[in-house]
């Protein structure tokens, strides 16, 4: 028996969070009742479960890496009939969707998944997982304005946290330079408003590494399922960073 929200995010419904709220208003059934208690426990494979009335499949958890090529939405549709992520996933029947998002105009590594638990483990800001980005900027910083980067930045929405900061190289011309951030916050364009608070707006920006995953391997356009031991390595990371979070009251 396993408690019903972590079967929903099992099965690919959402994050085990929503699938909390999706109980709590009265949207989940179970064998035909309307369940509202969070620490109910079901038998996924005897249970008849309902979600908005419709009864879950479960899946397959499927975890991919994709090298995000720019261009292409983070989304698994688009109103204006633009190129989403999804549509590279030829040969995938399972449903999967994008772990956080990449700009349109950004490259880089994306993982999908329709496991909605370490989905949101993933995304989740208290487990700090390191994001490396090299952005090519316009002009070339100055040591003082790396040290910047790395102290943190103000930005309308805050500071930004402590990041790790380097100047790779610079072009033959002296007009432009390569920085590689690592940064673990997750903020709407965040690497593009920081370099632009320190006068050095991006060029072009990829992710080239998440957590110990990198790109190593593929092209633009392509994506390879995580191995096993990817996986079990991503679950036993968390797990331990759970352990050493703050408890909340």
């Amino acid at each position: 028996m396993e408690r019903l929200q972590k079967v929903l995010a099992h099965a690919g419904v959402a994050s085990r969070r929503h699938c909390e709220e999706l109980i709590v208003q009265g949207r989940v059934q179970v064998n035909g009742k309307v369940v509202r208690e969070l620490g109910t426990r079901v038998d996924p494979d005897t249970d008849r479960i309902v979600v908005d009335g419709r009864p879950i499949r479960l899946e397959q958890h499927v975890y991919l890496l994709l090298y995000k090529p720019t261009g292409v939405i983070t989304s698994v549709s688009d109103p204006q009939g633009r190129r989403v992520v999804t549509d590279l996933l030829k040969g995938v029947k399972e449903r999967v969707y994008p772990v956080g998002r990449l700009d349109y105009d950004t490259s880089g590594l994306l993982l999908l998944t329709n496991d909605g638990e370490l989905a949101n483990m993933l995304t989740h800001p208290s487990y700090e997982i390191d994001k490396v980005y090299r952005a090519w900027v316009r002009g070339v910083p100055s040591p003082a304005k790396v040290d910047r980067l790395e102290r943190g930045i103000k930005l309308e929405d805050g500071m930004t946290a402590p990041a790790q900061a380097r100047l790779l190289k610079t072009s033959a011309a002296g007009d432009r330079a390569l920085l590689e951030l690592t940064i673990h916050e997750g903020r709407n364009r965040q690497v593009r408003r920081m370099c632009e608070a320190i006068g050095h707006p991006v060029l072009s920006l990829e992710r080239v590494k998440l957590g110990f995953l990198t790109l190593e391997g593929l092209e633009p356009g392509q994506y390879r399922p995580l191995t096993t031991s990817e996986v079990e390595r991503l679950k036993r990371g968390l797990t331990r960073d759970r352990k050493h979070l703050p408890h909340r009251r």
